[in-house]
């Protein structure tokens, strides 16, 4: 695949693609994309923007899922039960600090804003601390694929274009194969459960 064509021709797409990632989490391809930015092939702004709003938004959705579902969910999910009472704890001594600071904190990001809807934290001040938190995040880390990549190019050259594609294309590859097996999980487990007798 011509990941470089490919971002020539059809790059305002990874704006949106960008946006749905982050609205899941998307660090890593969030640093690649910056890395790509840095080599002219996508607008670091528009860039910057999308994983901002992408992040924002999904902190939002999850917020609004905990403060308005969380307790019949944790009923339901009792697998998460360690997870949001560990978040929990922090909200209870650093709210305001949390609230900043977790989306730097691998794997714990949902469970987190799902905790500080739970927690009953006033609607208004966490919509104004996650607008400020998910533009530090979205600044750190296009920013740290931005300036990588330019240090890149400055050590490599022309060469730097090429690894930026390689790791895009390599990153690319990845989601695909992860979402191939998330979906080969998904049926071994809805096949075992119909296999196993009700209790």
């Amino acid at each position: 695949m011509d990941v470089q064509r490919l971002i020539i021709e059809h790059g305002a797409w990874f704006y949106p693609f960008t946006f749905a990632l982050t609205f899941i989490e998307g660090e890593t391809f969030v640093l690649v994309a910056g890395f790509a930015a840095a080599q002219g092939l996508l607008n670091a702004p528009l860039l910057l923007l999308a994983a901002w709003l992408g992040s924002f938004a999904g902190d939002q959705c999850y917020f609004w899922i905990g403060r308005n579902f969380g307790l019949r969910l944790l009923s339901r999910r009792p697998t998460w039960r360690a997870r949001v009472d560990s978040a929990l704890g922090w909200i209870k001594r650093y709210d305001t600090w949390f609230i900043l600071s977790f989306r730097f904190i691998y794997g714990v990001r949902n469970f987190s804003s799902f905790a500080v809807g739970i927690s009953g934290i006033a609607w208004q001040r966490f919509l104004v601390l996650n607008l400020i938190a998910a533009f530090l995040w979205a600044a750190v880390f296009v920013g740290t694929g931005y300036f990588c990549g330019r240090a890149f190019e400055r050590m490599l050259g022309d060469f730097a274009d090429e690894f930026s594609m390689i790791m895009l294309g390599l990153f690319t590859s990845f989601l695909v194969i992860a979402g191939i097996l998330h979906r080969l999980r998904r049926r071994r487990r809805r096949a075992a459960a119909a296999a196993s007798p009700s209790s």
